[in-house]
């Protein structure tokens, strides 16, 4: 049972992910296309409704900000309070961090992050007030409201006990922001190429991507070449002629995102001792070897006897003493012969009949690596 154990366990962690890494898939699950428009926004607000759990304020140790963005607050509403008499602990204040979706334009709907600046204990329950974001040089895009979303409490009682399950400082708001303005280059510029970034740069993948896009667009009348590979991470694409509105350009691209195209990856091994976790490629070949393997076993116990003197004796005392029984154990070496260009899977049926336990094939890899017959990248975590 534990053999067909082993078996099960070797065969998947050798073959599991990377079995189909010669399959072909879209382009569209290995680019992004060029998102000029995904800008990273950022705003100041105020969580409120939080049960007690809010900044503090009438402390040297409290956060000042937040006194002074409630007073501006309700200045706006004609009601002034003075700050000494404010009290915090139901408000926070809080960062908002975003990235807009790309070709989004007025009116589009986006996820955005709250995180606590000042010294709040939870954001749990509490709901972000109208707060606006802005680009980077300071221009406003977007807005931001909505209950706060933290998945997880920190509850203190007065006693001190401490009851805490995930993070409560940061949270989220879902479709909390909607952009109140179009971002620029927010539509295809027809005269000029976009750019395909790979999601995992390498030189043949790009090359094979360019070609496949060519070869789906000739013709037998025409030879444009409408995509070029310009480095390992980006594939250039030009817009047909007859491209003429965005809508057109809009159909040209989703006509190459489902373009297949096989992906090629790199001869890896990856390894991590802490958990006995081993990974390889489909494409990972090994040489001619050698592999034989024995456990050698050393038991030593030590036993203690009680040693009395002789009846009569004079000066005699009663001991304990160890004796000491030391045992070894070697089993017999097993022996397996892997032939050159070995793949995965017969590794794996040869590694079954040593019998070997993840961490036994961790150091069989290494030894491979050693003696330059492992064909692939060895990656030890």
């Amino acid at each position: 049972m534990k053999k067909n154990l082993l078996k099960l366990f070797v065969g998947a962690i050798l073959l599991g992910l990377f079995g189909q890494a010669q399959a072909q898939v879209r382009i569209k699950d290995i680019v992004s296309v060029e998102n000029a428009n995904q800008i990273s926004l950022i705003g100041y607000g105020l969580v409120i409704g939080l049960d007690g759990s809010g900044d503090r304020s009438g402390s040297r140790r409290g956060a000042i900000f937040t006194v002074q963005t409630i007073t501006n607050m309700l200045e706006k509403f004609g009601i002034t309070v003075p700050r000494e008499k404010l009290r915090t602990r139901n408000v926070a204040a809080v960062m908002i961090t975003t990235r807009i979706p790309a070709f989004s334009s007025r009116g589009s709907q986006f996820d955005v992050t709250v995180s606590s600046l000042g010294d709040a204990t939870s954001l749990e329950g509490g709901v972000l007030l109208m707060t606006p974001l802005r680009d980077p040089s300071g221009a406003e895009y977007a807005m931001a409201q909505g209950p706060v979303s933290v998945g997880g409490f920190n509850i203190q009682t007065v006693g001190g006990e401490k009851i805490k399950k995930n993070h409560s400082l940061v949270g989220r708001v879902p479709s909390g922001g909607y952009l109140t303005a179009d971002p620029p280059n927010k539509n295809f510029d027809l005269n000029q190429a976009i750019n395909l970034h790979l999601l995992k740069p390498d030189f043949i993948t790009s090359k094979r991507i360019a070609e496949k896009i060519n070869q789906s667009l000739s013709t037998d009348t025409s030879t444009v070449h409408y995509a070029q590979p310009v480095s390992p991470g980006l594939v250039e694409l030009h817009f047909p002629d007859s491209a003429k509105t965005q809508a057109q350009a809009v159909t040209f691209i989703a006509k190459i995102e489902t373009l297949l195209v096989r992906v090629d990856t790199d001869a890896r091994v990856v390894i991590n001792e802490r958990t006995g976790t081993i990974v390889a490629g489909g494409n990972v070949t090994i040489d001619e070897v050698m592999i034989s393997h024995g456990n050698l076993t050393i038991h030593t116990r030590s036993v203690p006897v009680i040693s009395q003197p002789q009846p009569f004796s004079q000066g005699g005392q009663t001991v304990v003493v160890p004796v000491t029984d030391t045992q070894v154990k070697e089993n017999i070496a097993r022996t397996a012969v892997l032939k050159q260009t070995t793949t995965v899977s017969e590794l794996a049926s040869a590694m079954n009949t040593l019998g070997l336990k993840p961490r036994d094939i961790i150091a069989v890899f290494q030894s491979i690596k050693q003696a330059g017959a492992l064909n692939a990248k060895l990656i030890i975590n």
